[in-house]
């Protein structure tokens, strides 16, 4: 298939493709005699392994270790497991400081009046630093 077809058939767009190229993730495409790129079912596979891997929050880093651990012969599942739990804890700590930043927000949107002169407004106070 080419370049198109495998992105319609994996919903990854044509030039997210060419950049996992360049970044190695996928591996250089066989080349038809007229130069268009060639793939296969295992370029599907890897494609869709590598979407999914961004959709649990992997950065492209992390998928490449990933995708090292499925191409060895000799890796076992807990290595898989360790970078999925160092994921995980990663994605936590982000969900912590979210809800952080979440209840700091609220309660600036909470203590603003909403009208009167932008001097009086403790939301701009509090983004210029003034304390209470």
């Amino acid at each position: 298939m080419n370049i198109g077809q495998l992105a319609r058939q994996t919903g990854v767009p044509i030039d997210t493709i060419r950049f996992y190229e360049r970044e190695r993730v996928l591996p250089t495409p066989h080349r038809s005699a007229n130069g268009y790129r060639h793939y296969g079912p295992a370029d599907t596979q890897r494609l869709g392994f590598v979407r999914r891997a961004k959709e649990l929050g992997f950065a492209l880093d992390e998928i490449r270790g990933l995708l090292a651990l499925s191409d060895a012969r000799n890796a076992d599942m807990a290595s898989v497991r360790n970078a999925a739990q160092v994921k995980l804890e990663l994605i936590q700590q982000r969900i912590c400081e979210l809800e952080r930043v979440r209840d700091a927000l609220r309660g600036l949107v909470d203590s603003c009046p909403g009208h009167g002169e932008l001097g009086d407004c403790p939301i701009m106070s509090a983004l210029a630093g003034a304390v209470d």
